[in-house]
């Protein structure tokens, strides 16, 4: 992103990922070519989280030791056996298992680890991907703003005074400080793109079904699904052509894309997008800078040739689907809990509150999803993606959660899932992609959703955007 205004700061910001940082492509490129080992790779990336993690707190777990040996394994392997992502460096969120570490969900509420890894760690290790650490998140995920009572405040490294959102904040902070290129993440409110426009990166919340759950049936019911945050949509076409599938354990699966994301990120035909900044109806207020951003990016889609169009009328609303599949989802997490006493008292709240969120609430809300995802489908019938703000505000400040009770956290993060749960409700990809920044040089994201199952229009899309930008600078 160019800074445009003389208030962004012009000298280099230590704790984002170094100018010229290697990205997924180019470091799995090099170590299947010879040209760096894997051991050199991942070495660089534990120098990395060691200098920035400190004042960051993105990683609970550093996996030092066994990320050397996984290294010295890929070396070992003859070139063209070493997979696609050769030595890639990556960090886990710690709500999908990794082999003899706990699954915490950001809380003390569990004590047992891991004993084999989760579906999608495995299908990133079978590639050649090295685990480097665990990544941290709010208590199972609930709020938009990475704070917690076990792990403590992420740092956003775009700007160290702001929330990197949430609740893949910790994989957020992992990829834009540059420890590590991918980092995987899961969404199921926004999870993965609201991050992703705190921290200036690309996030794309996968169709329901893309992705494996496994060991568990479903991630939030209905609402969530897994996958990477990374700096450019070539990465995250890598990594999900890798992760892609599901498993007979899976409750949801999505058919296959028509081509490989690799392929169809490539393409460049002229597309019709519809675009518009009005949020649901509600107390939340767009930031006049989210709104031109938005407009900036419309205008840039129609000069590259593509059909733009300004939708009238407000973004859909949701919250009569989300909210009761959420309430539900948080009274399962707390109830799976090895010790519930541990948890947070507003995570507890919450479970309280959501008594009423019963299997069959969740069910006609889940219902309502899909009759949802319909009328979207045809509001929007002839266009192939939706434009819109990700966030209505710029990133918070931290400690949006300091001594908050779950009501007033749950009202604060309003503003941050606005326009980002429509896509867990429906089943439908979106992507966040970073836009040009507030003239404080805070970073802004602007979303583009589909409209099938299809993730590859996004990513196409959100690459010619992209085309020669410095991501997360």
């Amino acid at each position: 992103m160019t800074p445009t205004t003389s208030n962004v700061p012009t000298t280099p910001n230590p704790l984002l990922a170094p100018a010229g940082a290697p990205t997924a492509v180019q470091l799995s490129a090099d170590v299947r070519a010879g040209r760096r080992t894997a051991v050199e790779v991942v070495e660089a990336s534990l120098a990395r989280i060691a200098k920035v993690n400190p004042t960051l707190r993105a990683f609970t777990v550093v996996t030092a030791e066994s990320a050397r040996a996984e290294a010295a394994a890929v070396d070992a392997l003859a070139p063209a056996e070493r997979g696609p992502l050769a030595g890639v460096p990556v960090a886990i969120k710690v709500e999908s298992d990794v082999a003899g570490h706990v699954t915490t969900y950001g809380g003390r509420g569990f004590s047992t680890p891991a004993t084999e890894d989760a579906e999608v760690v495995r299908r990133l290790r079978a590639a050649g991907a090295v685990v480097v650490g665990l990544t941290a998140m709010p208590e199972f995920g609930q709020f938009p703003f990475t704070e917690s009572a076990a792990h403590g405040t992420v740092v956003n490294p775009a700007a160290r005074l702001r929330t990197p959102g949430g609740s893949s904040g910790g994989t957020a902070a992992a990829v834009a400080s540059g420890c590590v290129p991918v980092a995987l993440g899961g969404d199921g409110g926004g999870s993965i793109r609201i991050p992703a426009a705190a921290c200036g990166l690309f996030g794309l919340k996968p169709t329901r079904g893309r992705t494996s759950a496994a060991p568990q049936a479903d991630l939030w019911g209905a609402l969530g699904v897994k996958g990477p945050l990374t700096r450019t949509p070539e990465d995250s076409a890598l990594v999900y052509d890798v992760i892609r599938g599901t498993v007979a354990a899976d409750r949801w699966s999505a058919a296959d894309p028509a081509r490989p994301y690799a392929e169809a990120i490539a393409e460049r035909g002229p597309r019709r997008v519809a675009w518009l900044t009005q949020p649901p109806r509600g107390p939340v207020r767009v930031d006049d800078e989210v709104v031109a951003a938005v407009e900036a990016t419309a205008d840039r889609l129609a000069a590259a040739g593509h059909e733009v169009v300004a939708a009238q009328g407000r973004f859909p609303d949701v919250q009569t689907s989300f909210v009761p599949q959420f309430f539900a989802s948080l009274r399962a997490c707390v109830a799976g809990a090895e010790h519930p006493e541990r948890l947070e008292a507003r995570t507890r709240q919450t479970a309280r509150m959501g008594a009423w969120a019963t299997a069959s609430v969740q069910r006609r809300a889940e219902a309502a999803g899909e009759r949802m995802r319909q009328r979207f489908r045809q509001r929007f019938a002839g266009f192939d993606a939706v434009l819109s703000p990700t966030l209505a505000c710029l990133p918070p400040e931290l400690g949006r959660l300091d001594g908050v009770s779950n009501v007033r956290g749950l009202v604060r993060a309003l503003p941050m899932i606005a326009f980002t749960t429509h896509a867990n409700v429906t089943g439908l990809p979106a992507a966040s992609l970073p836009a040009a920044p507030s003239r404080e040089g805070l970073p802004i994201g602007v979303q583009l959703t589909g409209l099938d199952d299809d993730e590859g229009v996004l990513l196409a899309l959100a690459a010619e955007l992209m085309a020669g930008s410095t991501p997360a600078s």
